[in-house]
């Protein structure tokens, strides 16, 4: 049972999410992998690495005119870990139960970079009049980090920029004009540590790093209840998450370091800098003193970790009509996530949100995706290369 999905994409589904490209890990095997398959079809494929080596972007253009322009086609190789989440079968091995491929990586978002590879054997039969461009990123999941020196090997070796870019996160096919973008910090906290039986002479790093959590949730709710809202996004408010807390040597002994992680995802008549100021502006006024009251060297730092643009809606943006016209969608929607479309954007090339499975899937325990969403995305590609081989112009 296929539900519409081709043999050719649920098997490269399954070689892709085979690669355990968590973000810590290499993505070298996967973009080896898919550099080899492309060279098989006679294209050529473009690397850039990280600073360590350890990690690639690929860029590829099939077919249209030597000048340039065209279609990108863009997605993430990375994925969340899997560790402490109760897994019913081995994440990086796709299992196919009820109409549905389980396996990390299947919703977010391996399976639009599959269909689309899965169908360059077609593609190849096709004259294009447009170019398609393939983009695989690395560390999208830990603040987009790969993208921009994709983008700038893109501008350096296309005569002409890409004229719009699809980024293939789960959206149930659906075209998102915008998106949220992400404010990502690290909170790091050092009191005096000493013996467990004299607290009044130590500072706990982890209660007052506690604090400053307790802060952020308390802002976090105000933010549901007051806003501002913005009706375009599911939630409709700015949200602020902690993800990691780290602290203490051992239960006997006051902890001398906390350092914590979190983010903001802001809607855009929330002002960041004012966000972050509020809570600098705690820290300073209530924690510090307290802390500095008993040990003078006690600190509070708090550095940025990454900012990722939102994604602007654009009036007559060539990448919504043409997105619109081949799902034949009558609007766009907004996410709450964050891709990789507001560099684009930022990068000059009009962009939308548009892939299969749903973002609900994302970084869960037995990911999924449903086999009738993989059909849906071969289908929306396949008229997309019918497009790009009939050259003709934007509806």
């Amino acid at each position: 049972m296929t539900d519409g999905a081709t043999g050719g994409a649920i098997e490269m589904i399954q070689r892709l999410v085979g690669f355990d490209t968590v973000s810590a890990r290499s993505n070298l095997a996967l973009i080896e992998f898919v550099r080899d398959y492309l060279s098989g079809y006679g294209i050529e494929s473009r690397l850039t690495f990280d600073a360590g080596g350890g990690k690639a972007n690929l860029f590829a253009t099939i077919g249209g005119p030597a000048e340039g322009g065209g279609v990108v086609l863009s997605g993430h190789t990375d994925v969340v870990p899997v560790e402490g989440q109760p897994w019913e079968s081995d994440p990086f091995h796709v299992v196919a139960r009820d109409g549905r491929l389980y396996g990390r990586g299947t919703a977010d978002m391996k399976s639009f970079l599959a269909v689309a590879l899965a169908l360059v054997p077609e593609v190849r039969k096709r004259e294009l009049k447009v170019p398609i461009h393939l983009a695989l990123s690395y560390d999208e999941e830990v603040g987009c980090l790969g993208v921009p020196a994709l983008l700038r090997d893109v501008a350096d070796a296309l005569p002409r920029p890409p004229r719009l870019a699809i980024i293939g996160e789960p959206t149930m096919m659906r075209v998102a004009n915008r998106h949220k973008g992400i404010h990502a910090f690290e909170t790091r906290v050092t009191g005096r540590d000493g013996h467990s039986s004299g607290t009044h002479r130590g500072v706990n790093a982890i209660v007052h790093a506690a604090e400053i959590i307790g802060f952020l949730d308390a802002l976090a709710a105000e933010q549901r209840r007051q806003g501002p809202f913005d009706e375009g996004f599911d939630p409709p408010y700015t949200t602020i998450n902690v993800g990691t807390v780290e602290g203490g040597t051992a239960l006997n002994i006051i902890p001398r370091h906390c350092a914590f992680r979190w983010e903001f995802r802001p809607v855009p008549a929330t002002d960041p800098a004012d966000l972050l100021a509020r809570v600098e502006t705690f820290v300073a006024e209530s924690v510090l003193p307290r802390m500095r009251a008993v040990a003078a060297e006690a600190e509070v730092v708090t550095v940025a970790r990454c900012a990722v643009p939102p994604l602007l809606p654009e009036a007559d943006s060539p990448a919504e009509t043409l997105a619109r016209a081949l799902t034949g969608a009558n609007a766009a929607i907004g996410a709450a996530f964050v891709t990789e479309a507001g560099l684009f954007q930022q990068a000059g090339i009009p962009a939308v949100v548009c892939g299969p499975g749903s973002i609900e899937q994302a970084h869960q325990p037995n990911e999924y995706i449903a086999l009738d969403q993989v059909a849906a995305c071969e289908a929306f590609l396949r008229r997309l290369i019918d497009w790009a081989a009939a050259g003709r112009r934007l509806p």
